[in-house]
C-alpha cells in the first residue's frame, strides 16, 4: 500500500477542514481527489506530504509513518502545490539541477536531462521560466516534483488554468508517470479524473462522499434513484414540476429538464408524461438516463 490514511482531521480555527478521513492508496495507482473548492482537497495533500500537521489521525506512506520519519516519507514524495511556486529569474536547466542538488540527485546533469525529456520539455529547456507559457511552467513545476525518481507523486490541481491542448498534454504525461509509481492529482473538474484517474475520491466539507472506480461511484450514486431528461414544447413552470412529481429539476435548456426522483413502482417517464397531459403541454422528447458524473458530484457536494 503507497498510502494509507487513518482518522485524519483538521481544523483552521473554527473550520472543520477535515473529519475523521480514512483513505488506502495501492501502489501504481492514479487517485482523483474530487471536490470543490474548499472541500479538503488541499489540506489532505499537504498533510500526506508532511507541509501540514494533523489534528489528529494518522497517515503511512510506503509504510513509514510521516510524523515519526518526516525525512524518509519526503525522500518517497514528489509534491506540485497548487501556486507551483517557481523562480521565474532562473533557467529551466540551471532550476531543475538546483532542485536536484536539493533532493540530493547524485548524477544531476544526467537526471536532469532524463527529466526534460520525460516530461517533453526539451523544446523550452534553454529559456527562462518567467518566459514560458502556463503549460510549459506546469511542466517545470512537475518535473522539479519527480526529480528525485520519487515513489510517490503529490500533484494539486496540475491543470489549473491550462487551455484545452495543454490539458490533454498534461494529463498524457500524468498517465506515463503512473507506469513504476503511484499519482495522487487533485481537481473539481470531473473530466479530468474520468479522463485520468484509476480510482476517485469525491470531497465535500471534509468528508469522503464516495470512493471507487468511476464505474463504481456511478453504480453506488445511482442506486436508488432514477433521472429521465424531458423537452417540452412550451414554458412550464420549474418549481410545480419538482413539487408534483418529487423530482429534483435541472434546467438544462430552452423547455429542457434533467429530472431525478428515488426509484419507486412509479415510472418517472410515466409521472412526467402525466404531468404533461394534466397540464396541456405537448412533449418533444422523453427518455430515462443514467446519471453521468457531473449529476453525481452535484448532488453528492451540494447542500439539498
Amino acid at each position: 500500500m503507497s498510502i494509507s490514511i487513518r482518522g485524519i482531521s483538521k481544523r483552521y480555527g473554527i473550520q472543520l477542514a477535515l473529519d475523521n478521513v480514512s483513505l488506502d492508496i495501492g501502489d501504481g495507482q492514479i487517485v482523483g481527489l474530487l471536490g470543490p473548492n474548499g472541500a479538503g482537497k488541499s489540506t489532505l495533500m499537504k498533510i500526506i506530504t508532511g507541509f501540514v500537521k494533523a489534528d489528529s489521525g494518522s497517515v503511512s506512506v510506503c509504510g513509514h509513518d510521516t510524523a515519526a520519519h518526516p525525512f524518509e516519507v519526503r525522500r518517497l514524495l514528489g509534491y506540485l502545490p497548487e501556486s507551483n511556486p517557481l523562480n521565474t529569474e532562473m533557467y529551466v536547466r540551471e532550476y531543475l539541477t538546483m532542485m536536484a542538488s536539493l533532493s540530493g540527485v547524485k548524477d544531476k546533469t544526467r537526471r536532469v536531462e532524463d527529466i526534460i525529456r520525460l516530461t517533453g520539455l526539451s523544446p523550452e529547456a534553454h529559456k527562462r521560466i518567467g518566459s514560458l507559457s502556463k503549460g510549459y511552467k506546469q511542466r517545470v513545476g512537475i518535473s522539479q516534483a519527480l526529480i528525485s525518481d520519487p515513489k510517490v507523486v503529490i500533484l494539486d490541481e496540475p491543470t489549473t488554468g491550462l487551455d484545452p491542448n495543454q490539458i490533454v498534454e498534461i494529463r498524457e504525461l500524468i498517465r506515463g508517470l503512473a507506469k513504476d509509481r503511484t499519482v495522487v492529482l487533485s481537481t473539481h473538474i470531473m473530466q479530468e479524473v474520468e479522463a485520468t484517474c484509476d480510482h476517485i475520491v469525491i470531497i465535500d466539507h471534509g468528508n469522503i462522499k464516495a470512493q471507487g472506480t468511476v464505474a463504481e461511484v456511478l453504480s453506488l450514486a445511482a442506486e436508488g434513484r432514477q433521472a429521465v431528461d424531458v423537452e417540452f414544447y412550451a414554458d412550464v413552470d420549474p418549481v410545480r414540476m419538482s413539487r408534483e412529481l418529487q423530482a429534483e429539476v435541472d434546467e438544462v435548456g430552452p423547455r429542457r429538464f434533467r429530472l431525478t426522483a428515488p426509484a419507486t413502482d412509479d415510472d418517472l417517464r410515466i409521472t412526467t408524461f402525466r404531468f404533461a397531459t394534466r397540464h396541456n403541454v405537448p412533449l418533444l422528447h422523453l427518455s430515462a438516463q443514467s446519471e453521468d458524473m457531473e449529476d453525481v458530484f452535484r448532488r453528492l457536494t451540494t447542500d439539498k
